[in-house]
């Protein structure tokens, strides 16, 4: 590969890209404001390239000598953090100035085996999932920790009586702590699909080459041993033409965030002077530019906003997939991929806000039990005490609706307007909650409770294992590394 003053000659071509179409498909890798997309992209290039070059000398298919001077004069760019690199031209993309530049300084006879037995395709569907992991584990973090918030406070609050709603109304009794141990259990489902959906990152593509895999005896599972994966891809085809974790990763995070957004819209609701159920804290809250009285929950809503970006991505990764044939496409590695950063830099953001605000709100003891009792809630209970003694529930639910409007009507409580029908022991809130402990009510929250804390301490291994076998092998190639250029 030679320059030209039109662009690159690679032999077959002689002209570099179109200067604006490259500004598009290209510099999205350039340095801009607080990341920078080009060393990222160079480090996770760098990275497989270590393990394929260990692999390859260690297989004889690379002389020893020209693989450690590749890998000296890779530590080095990694050391400068690519400087030498930066602002350097790429008319054919980030890999091949990286490995121009390798070529320029070491010979062709060296520099020119780096590509060994590989193709971008293979390295490409590699280095995304190496590019994945960070924003990945970041994500099963924050749901890890909100997970752990939300059964905290689900044991803190289990004795503190509230109404469930149903269609906005006061329905039943509750505590606001089974409530938010109903929460925690959505989030463990989600935890446990993003868990999941994680496996496919662990298959390594490596070897596929283009498409059709490659005649140089290449191993496979060396590389994903040196690289963190847990085995290695069976089919070409396959390696280089799915994304599919992506699509896998984005609906479980849109299934999270549905459910956040969810619970984000019931807390509005209480934290509002009409509910007033629960207070946020002071550094949670915003106050208004011009109005001094407010007091504004509006992470609230940013939470709402941020839960829904992993659907949008989600469509929009999937649309782009379904342009492309079952092969190495553009719309599919490049275009359709471009939508997963967004889609789990943002729904973790959510997960986080969920957590302070959880962490950060108190419950009014008082006004929630008024509001338990106030609602009429213990009316089913009161029907089925009814039922119990032998009346049929039919009958019950009518006697118990028109004894609520007779107690509406004389401004009194259920009990009292109940008279002889209320049981001996009364309807105290706290009586009812103990006594719906079938059918996971809130009377059965000790064992509900035990449960999800032990669901949550399996999936907290299994992400324990992930990270510590990624840790792992980062430290097993750099010892391989280390090894090659003695």
């Amino acid at each position: 590969m030679t320059a030209t003053a039109q662009g690159v000659d690679t032999g077959r071509l002689k002209v570099g890209l179109n200067a604006e179409a490259h500004r598009i498909v290209y510099d999205q890798y350039m340095p801009d404001t607080g990341t920078d997309g080009l060393g990222q992209e160079l480090r996770h290039i760098s990275e497989v390239d270590r393990a394929h070059l260990v692999m390859l000398t260690e297989r004889g298919i690379v002389p020893a000598d020209r693989a450690a001077a590749l890998l000296r004069a890779i530590a080095e760019l990694r050391g400068q953090d690519f400087a030498p690199l930066r602002g350097r031209p790429m008319p054919r993309g980030v890999y091949l100035a990286y490995e121009g530049w390798l070529t320029e300084q070491l010979g062709e006879e060296t520099g020119g085996v780096l590509h060994t037995g590989r193709s971008r395709n293979d390295l490409n569907a590699t280095t995304v999932r190496l590019k994945v992991r960070a924003p990945y584990l970041a994500l099963l973090d924050a749901v890890d920790a909100l997970a752990g918030v939300l059964l905290a406070r689900a044991e803190e609050y289990r004795d503190v009586v509230m109404p469930a709603y149903t269609h906005g109304q006061p329905a039943v009794p509750i505590t606001y702590g089974h409530y938010l141990a109903g929460v925690a259990g959505a989030v463990l489902r989600a935890y446990r699909s993003l868990l999941e959906a994680g496996r496919q990152l662990d298959v390594n593509p490596l070897g596929a080459g283009a498409v059709g895999g490659t005649s140089v005896a290449v191993d496979p599972a060396r590389t994903a041993e040196l690289l963190g994966f847990t085995s290695a891809s069976p089919n070409s085809v396959d390696a280089v033409a799915s994304r599919d974790f992506a699509l896998h990763l984005l609906s479980a995070a849109s299934v999270l965030g549905v459910t956040m957004s969810r619970v984000a819209r019931d807390l509005s609701g209480w934290t509002s002077e009409e509910f007033g159920l629960l207070v946020v804290g002071d550094d949670l809250v915003g106050s208004s530019s011009m109005m001094p009285q407010k007091r504004n929950p509006f992470l609230l809503e940013h939470i709402q906003g941020r839960s829904t970006s992993s659907l949008g991505s989600f469509t929009a990764a999937a649309s782009a997939m379904a342009a492309g044939g079952y092969t190495n496409a553009i719309a599919v590695g490049t275009e359709a991929v471009r939508h997963l950063w967004p889609g789990l830099r943002d729904i973790t953001d959510a997960a986080t806000l969920l957590r302070l605000v959880v962490a950060g709100t108190e419950p009014d003891r008082e006004r929630m039990r008024d509001r338990t009792v106030d609602g009429f809630t213990a009316a089913t209970y009161l029907a089925e005490r009814l039922v119990l003694d032998g009346m049929p529930f039919r009958t019950a639910h009518h006697r118990v609706g028109t004894t609520v409007l007779a107690a509406l009507d004389a401004g009194t409580s259920l009990g009292a307007a109940a008279g002889p029908l209320a049981p001996a022991d009364g309807l105290a809130p706290e009586q009812v909650v103990e006594a719906c402990a079938h059918g996971g009510g809130p009377g059965a929250a000790e064992s509900g409770l035990r449960e999800l804390h032990d669901t949550a301490g399996v999936l907290r291994l299994e992400l324990a294992a992930a990270r510590g076998r990624w840790e792992a092998a980062a430290a097993l190639l750099s010892d391989a590394v280390d090894k090659a250029v003695r």
